[in-house]
């Protein structure tokens, strides 16, 4: 199936929709094209929807991990929203939920970067 990104700038957070699988294949593009919003200087803060991700490999949860730091020593946030039952656990069992937020829906999540509304 493949991986599309849809990104977007809402009140000075880049807000990343990944839709379809994340996968090894696929991680490489996700950090390059965050790494590239980022570098633009808009915004240091992010959220990752996750509403249409159906599927996600370690690899991927290397792609989250290491956006967080990068926008940690930015000195932003990160939140990740709407998570799928099957990618939720995933990210259960390897400890995300200890490290990032995570919110029923966008707007919660760009609220909970510090950003009013």
């Amino acid at each position: 199936m493949g991986l599309t990104l849809q990104v977007k700038h809402d009140r000075h957070v880049l807000v990343v929709r990944l839709v379809g699988e994340l996968d090894h294949h696929a991680s490489e593009r996700v950090r390059q094209t965050i790494e590239q919003e980022l570098a633009k200087g808009y915004t240091a803060n992010l959220v990752l929807n996750l509403a249409d991700l159906e599927f996600m490999d370690s690899s991927g949860l290397g792609v989250i991990l290491g956006r967080y730091r990068k926008v940690s020593e930015l000195g932003g946030k990160m939140a990740l929203c709407s998570i799928r039952p099957s990618v939720g656990r995933l990210m259960e069992m390897y400890g995300l939920y200890k490290i990032l937020p995570v919110f029923e829906d966008e707007h919660s999540a760009i609220s909970a970067c510090g950003v009013a509304s």
